[in-house]
């Protein structure tokens, strides 16, 4: 294959639109159900990522930041939203929902997933 945008696009290399996936989460007693829009990992979950090794983030805050988005790829949150360092009073995102989250996130990329070995 010569390197090239078409090529790539046909082999799949770019991320493609946001996936639209249900969550659902407790607060509290409360069972909570919404729609979210997931971007598969892709150049701005790399740079997140190597921000946060670089000590210039949280590697799960920026991973959730990168990768949920709305229905026409611009991000819900920013990581300090999920750390909540945006907003002290409002506080972090909430552990379920932030599980739900990162549930999602790997549902979408195939995350945890063993792939079988050619025999």
């Amino acid at each position: 294959m010569e390197l090239s945008i078409e090529a790539l696009q046909q082999q799949g290399s770019f991320s493609g639109a946001p996936v639209k996936r249900s969550i659902t989460w407790k607060q509290g007693d409360e069972e909570i159900k919404a729609t979210v829009y997931i971007r598969r990992l892709s150049y701005y979950s790399a740079v997140n990522d190597v921000a946060a090794m670089r000590g210039e983030g949280d590697v799960i805050a920026g991973r959730i930041a990168a990768c949920v988005v709305d229905a026409e790829g611009k991000p819900v949150f920013t990581a300090k939203d999920i750390t909540g360092e945006a907003d002290p009073d409002r506080g972090p995102l909430n552990a379920d929902l932030t599980q739900a989250l990162l549930m999602e996130i790997g549902a979408v990329n195939n995350l945890g997933k063993a792939k079988s070995s050619a025999s």
